[in-house]
This record gives C-alpha cells, sequence and structure tokens, in this order.
C-alpha cells in the first residue's frame, strides 16, 4: 500500500510540475522591440530572422551608409524571426523606433524597415524630415510591394536589395522606379473541360447513330434478298 501511495504522490508532483513550467513558459523564440538594442551605427542592417547572406548585408551596409552620407538620412533595416504575441509589424516597428529616438530631434532622419520572417510582414517608420521626401504612398509601396514580390519566392536578400535601391533612388530625390512588374504566368491547358468532353461525345453519339441509320437497313435488305 505504501508502494501505490508513494506513486500517486510523484504523479500528483509531477503533473503539478508540468502545469507550473506551462504556465511561467514565455516564448523564447518571440522578439520583441525591446530585445533589439540600438546598433551604435548611423545606418545599417540586423539581421536577427537569419535569412540575409553576409554579401547582401555587406553590399546594403555600404549602401544605406552612402546614402546616409548623401542626405543625412540613416535607414535601418531589421529582420527578426516571430514577433511577441498580439504584436503586429507595424506595432514592433513603431515601438523600436520610440525606444532607439526617444524624442523628435533624433527622431527626424531617422527611419526603419522591418520584416518578420514567419509571417512575412513588412512595416515602415520613419521621422518628420525623411517624410519630406519619402509620401505615405510611395513608403507603403516599398514596403508593401517592392519588398513582399521576392518574398513569395522565399527570396529575403532580393527583397531588401530591392527596399533599400528603390528607398535610396527616392531619398536622393531621383525618379521613383515604381514598385516591381508583377507577370502572370499563363499555363496551356492541356485537359479537355467537361463541356468539351460532352460536346465530343454528343458528336460521336450523332454519327454513331447515323451510321446505324444507313447500315442496318442496307444489311437488313440484302439479308431478305438472300433469303427470298
Amino acid at each position: 500500500m505504501h508502494w501505490q501511495v508513494a506513486w500517486k504522490n510523484g504523479i500528483r508532483y509531477l503533473l503539478l510540475a508540468l502545469l507550473a513550467s506551462t504556465l511561467w513558459v514565455t516564448p523564447v523564440w518571440a522578439t520583441g522591440a525591446i530585445d533589439i538594442p540600438f546598433p551604435g551605427t548611423a545606418a545599417g542592417v540586423i539581421d536577427e530572422g537569419n535569412v540575409l547572406s553576409a554579401v547582401t548585408q555587406g553590399s546594403v551596409g555600404r549602401s544605406l551608409q552612402d546614402l546616409s552620407e548623401a542626405t543625412g538620412i540613416h535607414v535601418h533595416i531589421v529582420t527578426l524571426h516571430r514577433l511577441d504575441y498580439g504584436e503586429t509589424p507595424q506595432s514592433f516597428v513603431d515601438d523600436l523606433f520610440s525606444q532607439w529616438f526617444p524624442d523628435p530631434a533624433s527622431q527626424a532622419n531617422q527611419v526603419i524597415i522591418a520584416l518578420d520572417t514567419v509571417t512575412n510582414g513588412t512595416a515602415i517608420h520613419y521621422g518628420d524630415a525623411v517624410a519630406e521626401r519619402l509620401n505615405p504612398e510611395t513608403a507603403e509601396s516599398i514596403v508593401q510591394e517592392t519588398m513582399r514580390v521576392p518574398l513569395r519566392e522565399g527570396n529575403y536578400n532580393q527583397s531588401v536589395l530591392d527596399t533599400v535601391d528603390r528607398l535610396g533612388k527616392v531619398l536622393k530625390g531621383e525618379p521613383d522606379p515604381g514598385p516591381p512588374v508583377v507577370r502572370e504566368v499563363v499555363v496551356e491547358k492541356t485537359y479537355k473541360s467537361k463541356e468539351e468532353t460532352d460536346d465530343r461525345s454528343a458528336t460521336i453519339l450523332v454519327v454513331a447513330l447515323l451510321i446505324a441509320a444507313t447500315v442496318i437497313p442496307m444489311v437488313t435488305y440484302f439479308m431478305y434478298q438472300g433469303s427470298s
């Protein structure tokens, strides 16, 4: 009996421990704005999502540094893998912007673009001085069209490269190349539709009936002639 009581108590304690662990566990892999400190550079890439190659990070970093020197505008690209529960890319980038640049003076020439690699959600936040060169419609097009088209194929490197290229041209006052042109691939149909199949079947039936209507009387006539 003692071993049965001990066994039941052991199971009870184990269940309580499991319950406590589920209550206190936090989403280890989720990322919030507080988890990403300011990098200390004027502009650049933070690849928390671990989706960008070293070549892309180097190329984008140089482009953003050149843009910063040419325009005084500092662009930061942040990728992350999984947001905190209830967070959206926009709420994340808004919080991160306020965390990195807490006052209007420090915010004026800053841009942060965020990309969540789980949902491929994208968002942008920028300061007042940037808004003089970048209107809301173009900003939205950059993160929702230019950035997202390559993401359909899982091409994160191309997504970031295209985004930085278009954004850089707009901020420098050059003509906006616009979003990428999405070409629809038309696949030639190799099968017949139900209507086409039905039409063909009906045609075959009509031809068969016509042949039967012609041949059967002839055969009957010759058989009759042969027997008479």
